[in-house]
């Protein structure tokens, strides 16, 4: 599961909510973030508990649950915790690894610099997040 920092960078390029920010941009959200590997089964995000970081899925599976009910699987290029970090309440969802997953860990106070230094960052995650409440109530 070794990446490379270009690799890196491409996958962030490839990602809505990053695609927008300039390549040195990328790497100064590289430079703060780590890559984690999580083994099966952990328990990366439990709802109701306080937001460290987000976390960019590299490789591997996870599993997203609201109140102990399956919502949705994660994959390579997806992400969670972006809610909790921009309105500092505890995690709307658990998030639970399924098979080894690697996630860049990005943690609050770069992702904060990053949005208060780049509005076009905000206002795409506004959009993805528009996109997801609308996918939640169509689910409803």
């Amino acid at each position: 599961m070794a990446t490379s920092d270009q690799d890196l960078h491409d996958r962030l390029a490839a990602i809505p909510l990053f695609a927008g920010l300039s390549k040195k941009q990328r790497g100064r959200l590289l430079d703060a973030g780590r890559t984690v590997v999580h083994h099966d089964g952990h328990e990366i995000s439990r709802e109701g508990e306080g937001a460290l970081a987000l976390h960019v899925v590299l490789d591997g599976k996870a599993v997203v649950s609201v109140g102990g009910e399956v919502r949705r699987a994660l994959g390579p290029g997806d992400y969670f915790g972006e809610i909790s970090l921009i309105d500092g309440r505890p995690r709307s969802a658990s998030v639970v690894a399924d098979g080894q997953l690697q996630t860049l860990a990005v943690p609050y106070v770069a992702f904060q610099s990053l949005l208060d230094a780049d509005p076009g960052v905000a206002r795409a995650l506004l959009v993805l997040l528009c996109e997801r409440l609308r996918e939640a109530e169509a689910r409803a």
